[in-house]
């Protein structure tokens, strides 16, 4: 299968690339600046009406992840217009241009920051995530929207130059990339079984140490006890790293993700906490 990365030069375009090899396709990179990665490359962008048609052919499926962030809004990087450009008109754009290429298989990349109506990148959001739908109710197209929390990998040292920044971001609530980039295998998969009569959208979320009963009943006996029953090892180098271990995280619900998906993400709190411990602020090594 040939697999079109729109966007495919960003940080979960580079963790898929492997991943498609291994699994014995072709991905192929459509993106402004090259990647990292040596893998057949098409410098361009999902604004290019006049070419993408071009770009489509013997495309069997499109991985749709171009897009401004919530980052390049709150640095003041990029503004209304540019939102609606790449994340509005390059939803349109791609899916109008898949549809009339033939190209009916696409994983789109959601965000579950659409709980924040208030942004700019929420927003824009939004109405790609319409954009995706219709396409999918109305114009035969085959598609499933993954809503990922946060994702920006540890080595993104443009965002977090010390694994205790990414740290404290990732304690408030994120996913892993390697987990968004498992559910974007297995969407594909699961659109290469055939029209699926829907469009689902499926929540994006860690794994999870502690249970919902914990959660309920978080601190009950005490700031820090929860995290101290499965965390004991790791109190005080939470404390030294400034992370504080009375926070309770905000656990998202996947079950339709992973009735769906069969999606079982391995990263947690606790691989944060190991890593922490076993490589300080420099953090792991990158295996991709």
């Amino acid at each position: 299968m040939k697999v079109l990365l729109t966007g495919g030069a960003g940080d979960l375009g580079q963790i898929l690339v492997p991943l498609l090899r291994a699994a014995g396709d072709t991905p192929v990179v459509l993106d402004v600046r090259e990647p990292a990665s040596a893998s057949p490359f098409i410098r361009g962008s999902v604004l290019d009406r006049a070419h993408l048609r071009d770009w489509l052919a013997g495309i069997d499926a499109i991985v749709h992840i171009a897009a401004w962030h919530g980052i390049h809004e709150s640095r003041g990087e990029k503004d209304s217009f540019d939102f609606f450009d790449l994340n509005v008109r390059g939803t349109f754009e791609m899916f109008e241009a898949a549809s009339r290429a033939g190209v009916r298989n696409i994983v789109h990349i959601s965000t579950t920051s659409l709980h924040r109506p208030d942004t700019l990148y929420a927003r824009s959001k939004i109405i790609a995530e319409r954009i995706a739908s219709d396409y999918a109710a109305h114009g035969g197209m085959n598609v499933v929207t993954l809503r990922p929390r946060g994702f920006i990998p540890h080595w993104n040292h443009t965002v977090y130059t010390r694994y205790r920044d990414w740290a404290a971001w990732f304690w408030k609530g994120a996913v892993h990339i390697d987990d968004v980039a498992q559910a974007v295998m297995l969407s594909l998969k699961l659109l290469q079984q055939g029209p699926l009569g829907d469009c689902p959208v499926l929540t994006l979320d860690s794994a999870y140490e502690y249970t919902d009963e914990d959660l309920t009943n978080w601190d009950a006996d005490g700031s820090g006890t929860t995290f101290r029953k499965y965390y004991p090892q790791y109190y005080d180098l939470a404390r030294a790293f400034d992370l504080d271990p009375a926070v309770k995280p905000f656990k998202l619900d996947t079950a339709e993700t992973v009735r769906r998906l069969g999606y079982q993400p391995s990263y947690s709190l606790g691989s944060l906490l190991l890593e922490l411990a076993s490589y300080g602020d420099a953090g792991p090594p990158r295996t991709r």
